[in-house]
């Protein structure tokens, strides 16, 4: 009989846990004007603490440089930049143990790429791979859903559809 109580007392206090255990309700992508990955998310199980969330991904953008009347007026003027992009960010938890955010990450930097003289450098478009959400308090991820690349300036044979 006492064993029958005590695993029955483990039972409900492990499935007490699993209730409580941080998971991820959401997490969303898209990507704003300025080619930056947000991830907007929300998270429960995370009891009364601040919680640090990271946002991770291998980000590629296209820079070139366009004239006055939105031209791109000569091919050399690109480039393509592949780099890892990552945002931290801590957010409180509610009274209930929840946690609602967002993160932006990226674009990669364009480096020294310059445009000549009567050009304005732009960004052309921009794609994320590898996007990862991670509570790192808690220690659970998600790969967010939505979407992951975003083109600002057609350039033939440079932007992916």
């Amino acid at each position: 009989m006492k064993k029958t109580l005590l695993i029955a007392a483990m039972l409900t206090f492990g499935a007490g846990q699993a209730l409580a255990a941080a998971h991820f309700f959401s997490a969303d992508a898209s990507v704003n004007s300025n080619g930056a990955l947000v991830v907007s998310f929300d998270e429960a199980g995370v009891g009364n603490a601040t919680v640090l969330e990271s946002l991770t991904a291998q980000g590629t953008a296209v820079y070139a440089c366009i004239n006055h009347g939105g031209k791109n007026p000569s091919a050399s003027n690109k480039t393509t930049v592949t780099g890892a992009v990552r945002a931290d960010g801590t957010f409180p938890a509610t009274k209930n143990g929840r946690v609602r955010g967002s993160l932006e990450a990226g674009p990669p930097d364009e480096g020294n790429f310059a445009c000549p003289s009567g050009q304005d450098l732009i960004i052309a478009c921009v794609r994320y791979t590898d996007v990862l959400l991670t509570d790192l308090t808690n220690g659970v991820s998600i790969v967010p859903t939505g979407t992951f690349s975003r083109n600002f300036f057609s350039i033939p044979g440079s932007c992916p559809n």
